[in-house]
């Protein structure tokens, strides 16, 4: 700088505008070029990092904080803070192109959408069922999540009265398995959970704990089918004691929307869309997936 001033002042006499600008102008250049190389760098205009956290969050609907703590747990070149995935959902880097005004592209993919969920006072219309045990009688393994085994049992509806899914969801590895029924119908929910479980080995089938809907009233002849296996029933309006199932199920609907009709859903689309559940990380067990803890395998997923 001092060498440009020098130059100036020769060829220009210090004390006229035409210096003062000139040299202002080369200052101003300088100094942006300088601020320009500083800081860090964006890390998503690296592309490849760019496409694999693209692909993990639209494709198979990973958090933002699922997505960098997986890269971290399996020791990836990359690293990602989740806040910065959050940045660039916001910013719309991932957004598809010409979306229409008003649409808020991939930030509709983030998990809940703004929405909030029912308070605990909320209250579920369900009928009354006559039950073998309550879910305070259940053995301490359960309670604590200690062994493989526990399940939690419920169903996801589509549109009323038609086609639903019956889903059971392993208490300590959160692994779920899902089957579509055609009517929300005890003896549907009945052949379901018989189908479901009967594929397990015995030692990986303990317990059941459904909420109290008329879906389960048939328990005691999955019981005589399941090697008496017993059921357990949550309180009546007490949806927490089966969070859960609850939760999975929560996630299953970013694949079946409440509005929609689940007849058409294949089977394969089902079965693809319950692994991508089984495969995805969890924070609550330690950034592993369910299919790892409940087949004792480790993966590689990134």
């Amino acid at each position: 700088m001092r060498k440009l001033l020098f130059l100036v002042n020769e060829c220009i006499p210090l004390t006229s505008t035409a210096s003062i600008l000139l040299i202002l102008n080369i200052h101003f250049k300088c100094n942006t070029k300088r601020k320009s190389n500083c800081g860090r760098k964006l890390l998503l205009k690296n592309p490849e990092l760019k496409a694999l956290v693209k692909k993990l969050f639209l494709n198979k609907q990973w958090s933002p904080e699922q997505i960098a703590s997986r890269i971290k747990f399996e020791k990836s070149a990359y690293r990602i803070s989740f806040n910065t995935i959050y940045r660039a959902i916001y910013r719309g880097d991932f957004n598809e192109a010409n979306l229409s005004r008003g649409h808020r592209g991939a930030i509709r993919k983030l998990r809940h959408k703004g929405k909030t969920r029912h308070t605990k006072n909320h209250l579920e219309k369900r009928g009354k069922i006559s039950v073998t045990h309550t879910i305070h009688e259940r053995a301490i393994a359960a309670n604590n999540r200690s062994t493989i085994g526990h399940w939690e049992a419920d169903t996801v509806a589509g549109k009323t009265g038609k086609t639903c899914l019956a889903t059971l969801t392993d208490r300590k590895t959160r692994y779920l398995i899902v089957e579509k029924i055609e009517k929300k119908k005890s003896m549907h929910v009945r052949d379901s959970i018989i189908q479901l479980l009967s594929a397990l080995p015995k030692n990986k089938r303990k317990s059941i704990t459904p909420d109290r809907g008329k879906e389960f009233s048939k328990h005691r002849e999955v019981t005589e089918q399941l090697d008496k296996i017993p059921f357990y029933f949550a309180d009546p309006h007490a949806p927490w004691q089966r969070g859960t199932d609850e939760n999975t199920n929560g996630l299953l609907r970013e694949y079946f929307p409440k509005t929609e009709d689940m007849n058409s859903c294949t089977k394969d689309y089902i079965e693809t869309c319950m692994e991508k559940l089984n495969k995805r990380p969890r924070k609550c067990l330690g950034w592993k997936t369910p299919y790892e803890l409940f087949f004792g395998k480790a993966l590689r997923l990134i």
